[in-house]
C-alpha cells in the first residue's frame, strides 16, 4: 500500500533548531522541503544558507580519503558475507573524538602527499640517470665547455651513420678538430666535438648534414658518472622515505573501524546541515515545511512537546499530489518487489501500489521460465546464506529476498517438469548402467514433450494477469467517478472476451448471431463514439476495434516467452548433458555438465528476470499503473559502515 502523507508546517525558536533537527532525524519520518519566499510582504523571512555544510563535507571527505589510503597501504581481509559491524546510537552520535579523528585523517593524507612528492622526484632522478648514462664513460665534468681557445661540445649522430665518414667530413672542414666517441645505443652515437673556437661554427655546419645534433644535459661540477651516483643515492633516500611514510600510514590500520564510525557520524551531521539549509528564518525563529507519515503523527507530536514551537499538519490537496513523496508499505514477500517497482517508476501518490498485485505473477513467471530444481535450490541456498550472514539492507536485502522467492518458485516448477540440471540424473544412470529401465525423475509435464500445452498455459496465465490489471483499472475509475469509461472500455472488452468464448463453444447464438459478442460490439461503438461527431464516429469505431484486437491479443501472445525461455533453458542444459554422456565416463560427464549448466544458469538467471520485468512493466502496468511518484526521503540516520543497533535517544 501507499502510505498516507500529511503536509507539515512548523515554526520554532531559532536557538533550538539544531536540537530539533537532531530529534527529527532520530524520529525518521519527516521529509523537509525546499522553501522560497515569494511574498514581498514577508521581507523578514530569509534562507538559512549552507552555513557549515562545506566544512562538514570537507571533514567527511578527509576521513573517507584516509580510509581509502588505509585500504591501499594496509588492506584488510574482507569477506562478502561479513555483516557491517554494530554500533549503538549514542556511540554513533558521540563526537568526543571527532576532531582528533579528522586530524588523524589529515595526517594520513599528508603522509600520502609526501609519498606522491617523493614519487615525482623519483621520476625526475630516473630521467636524469637515463640522460646521463650515455656519458658515463666521459671523464670530463659535464659543466666543462672548453678553454679560452678550444671548445668542447657534447653531440650525437644517428646510429646508422658510419662515424668514419663523420671524421673525414670534420677533417676537411676543421683540420684541427676531433670527434671523440663516448658510447652508442640503438638510435644514436654519442661523441664529444673538440675544436678551436674559431672553427666551431664551420665544424657544426659541415657535420649537420650527417645528423649532427648538440646534446643538452644537466650541467654539474662533476662527471656524468658522479651525477649518476648522486641520483642513485637520492633514489635510495626517496625509496626509504616512501617506505617510512607507507609504514606510518599502515601503522594507523587499527584506527580503521574508528574512522568508519566517524565517517558515518559526519554523514549524519551533513544530512542535518542540508536539512538546516532548507529552513527559513527570522532573527529569532525558523520555519520548516515538509511531509510526515500520517501513521506516525502521534510520535511527531510527542517529540515536539519539549520544544517551544507551533506546528500543524494537513491533508494534501489534489493539486499537490504530484509533489507528495511516496513510500510503499509491504509485507516480507511483497517488499522484495520494491526493486522492480523502483527500476520502473514509483506509483503516483494517488495511484496503486503494484507490489501486492505483481508479486504472485512475477514470482510464478520466473519459476516457469527457469524451471529446474537444482537452479532453484542454488538460488534458495545463496539467498538464505546472504540474508542470514551478511544481513543486507534496503535494496540489497530486497534483491536477495526476491531471489529467495523466485528460487522457491523455480524449485517447484522444476519438480513439476522433472528437471534437475535438466536430465543429468537420467544421463548418469545410463552411463553407470546402459541397460537401466529408469526413465528419470517423475514429471507432470516436460518442455520438450508438452510444448503446446505449456504455450497454451502461458497465454492463459497472461490473460489472467491482463484481466487482473483491467479489474484494478475499473476499480480506480469507479473510485474517481469515471463510471462511463469503466463500463465502455474495460467492461466492453470483458463482454467481447466472453462473447468470443461462447461463440467458439457454440453457445448463446440466436438465429446464428452470437448475441453476447454483438452486445460487446454495440458497447464498443458507444464507447468509441464518445466526444466524436460525423465521420469521426465511424473512424473511432474502426480504430477501437483495431487497437483493441492488436493490443489485447498481442499482449496475450507476448506471454509465450514463458514457454520459450523454459524450452530454451531445458534444451541448452540437455545438449551439454548429451555431449558429456558421449564419453561414457561419469567424471568427464560431470565436468562438461557442470560447465554447461553453469553457463545456462548464468544466462537465464538474468534473462528470466529481464523478460519477467518486461511482462510486468509493458503488459501488466499499462492497464492501470499511474507512475511518476517521488521517493520519500525523510531526515533519518543513514550509515554506510555500521549498523545502528538501537534508536534509544
Amino acid at each position: 500500500m501507499i502510505e498516507r502523507m500529511k503536509k507539515l508546517t512548523l515554526l520554532a525558536v531559532a536557538s533550538e533548531r539544531k536540537a530539533l533537527l537532531k530529534d527529527l532525524m532520530l524520529l525518521g519520518c519527516v521529509e523537509l522541503t525546499e522553501q522560497a519566499v515569494t511574498d514581498d510582504s514577508l521581507p523578514v523571512l530569509k534562507g538559512m544558507g549552507q552555513t557549515g555544510l562545506a566544512t562538514e563535507k570537507a571533514r567527511h571527505a578527509a576521513i573517507t580519503n584516509a580510509l581509502k589510503l588505509l585500504d591501499k597501504y594496509a588492506p584488510a581481509k574482507k569477506s562478502f558475507l561479513a555483516p557491517l559491524p554494530d554500533a549503538e546510537l549514542n556511540v554513533l552520535l558521540d563526537e568526543t573524538t571527532l576532531d582528533a579523528d579528522v586530524e588523524l585523517s589529515e595526517h594520513i593524507a599528508e603522509l600520502e602527499e609526501r609519498i606522491r612528492r617523493a614519487s615525482a622526484e623519483e621520476a625526475r632522478e630516473k630521467a636524469a640517470i637515463e640522460a646521463l648514462t650515455p656519458w658515463a664513460a666521459l671523464d670530463l665534468p659535464l659543466g666543462f665547455h672548453g678553454t679560452e681557445r678550444a671548445a668542447v661540445t657534447l653531440c650525437s649522430f644517428p646510429a646508422a651513420l658510419d662515424m668514419a665518414e663523420a671524421d673525414l667530413t670534420l677533417g676537411a672542414a676543421a683540420p684541427e678538430a676531433q670527434l671523440l666517441r663516448v658510447s652508442d645505443d640503438r638510435s644514436l652515437h654519442y661523441a664529444v666535438l673538440v675544436c678551436l673556437r674559431e672553427e666551431q661554427d664551420a665544424a657544426a655546419e659541415a657535420l649537420r648534414p650527417l645528423g649532427f645534433s648538440i646534446m643538452t644535459v644537466q650541467e654539474t661540477s662533476g662527471t656524468a658518472k658522479e651525477g649518476i651516483a648522486a641520483a642513485e643515492a637520492r633514489l635510495a633516500e626517496l625509496a626509504e622515505e616512501k617506505q617510512q611514510c607507507a609504514s606510518a600510514i599502515a601503522s594507523h590500520a587499527d584506527s580503521r573501524d574508528e574512522l568508519k564510525l566517524r565517517a558515518d557520524t559526519l554523514s549524519t551531521r551533513i544530512d542535518r546541515a542540508e536539512a538546516e539549509s532548507k529552513l527559513l528564518r527570522t532573527e529569532s525563529t525558523v520555519c520548516l515545511t515538509g511531509w510526515v507519515l500520517a501513521e506516525r503523527e502521534a510520535e511527531l507530536a510527542k517529540t515536539l512537546e519539549k520544544y517551544d514551537c507551533a506546528w500543524e499538519t494537513a491533508e494534501p490537496g489534489k493539486d499537490e499530489y504530484p509533489e507528495v513523496p511516496v513510500k510503499l508499505k509491504n509485507n516480507r514477500v511483497t517488499r522484495a518487489l520494491n526493486m522492480v517497482t523502483e527500476m520502473y517508476s514509483l506509483p503516483a501518490y494517488d495511484g496503486v501500489d503494484p507490489n501486492p498485485l505483481m508479486a504472485p505473477f512475477f514470482i510464478l513467471f520466473y519459476g516457469i521460465m527457469l524451471a529446474d530444481m537444482a537452479y532453484g535450490l542454488i538460488m534458495i541456498i545463496a539467498a538464505l546464506v546472504v540474508l542470514k550472514k551478511k544481513k543486507p539492507r534496503k535494496g540489497t536485502r530486497n534483491f536477495f529476498e526476491l531471489m529467495l522467492w523466485c528460487g522457491i518458485s523455480t524449485t517447484i516448477m522444476g519438480a513439476l517438469t522433472g528437471g534437475f540440471f535438466s536430465d543429468a540424473p537420467l544421463q548418469i544412470a545410463q552411463i553407470i548402467n546402459p541397460d537401466t529401465t529408469w526413465q528419470g525423475l517423475p514429471a507432470l509435464f516436460t518442455p520438450l514433450d508438452d510444448t503446446i500445452m505449456i504455450l497454451i498455459g502461458a497465454m492463459c496465465l497472461g490473460f489472467i494477469q491482463i484481466i487482473t490489471g483491467m479489474i484494478i483499472s475499473v476499480v480506480e475509475k469507479v473510485k474517481n467517478g469515471e463510471i462511463f469509461d469503466a463500463v465502455f472500455n474495460e467492461g466492453t472488452w470483458w463482454v467481447i472476451f466472453i462473447g468470443l468464448a461462447l461463440w467458439v463453444l457454440g453457445i448463446g447464438s440466436v438465429g446464428g448471431v452470437p448475441v453476447v459478442l454483438a452486445i460487446g460490439g454495440v458497447m464498443l461503438f458507444i464507447g468509441s463514439a464518445k466526444g466524436k461527431k460525423g465521420f469521426g464516429i465511424f473512424t473511432g469505431f474502426i480504430g477501437a476495434i483495431y487497437n483493441g484486437v492488436t493490443g489485447y491479443f498481442g499482449d496475450i501472445l507476448s506471454y509465450s516467452r514463458l514457454m520459450a525461455l523454459m524450452l530454451a533453458g531445458s534444451v541448452i542444459a540437455q545438449v551439454f548433458n548429451t555431449i558429456g554422456a558421449i564419453f561414457g565416463n561419469v567424471f568427464i560427464f560431470i565436468i562438461i555438465s557442470l560447465f554447461g549448466n553453469a553457463l545456462n544458469f548464468a544466462l537465464n538467471l538474468l534473462g528470466c528476470f529481464v523478460h519477467d520485468l518486461r511482462l510486468q512493466c509493458l503488459e501488466f502496468f499499462k492497464a492501470f499503473y499511474k507512475d511518476g511518484g517521488k521517493p520519500f526521503k525523510p531526515l533519518e540516520i543513514n550509515t554506510k559502515y555500521v549498523t545502528v543497533t538501537n534508536t534509544d535517544k
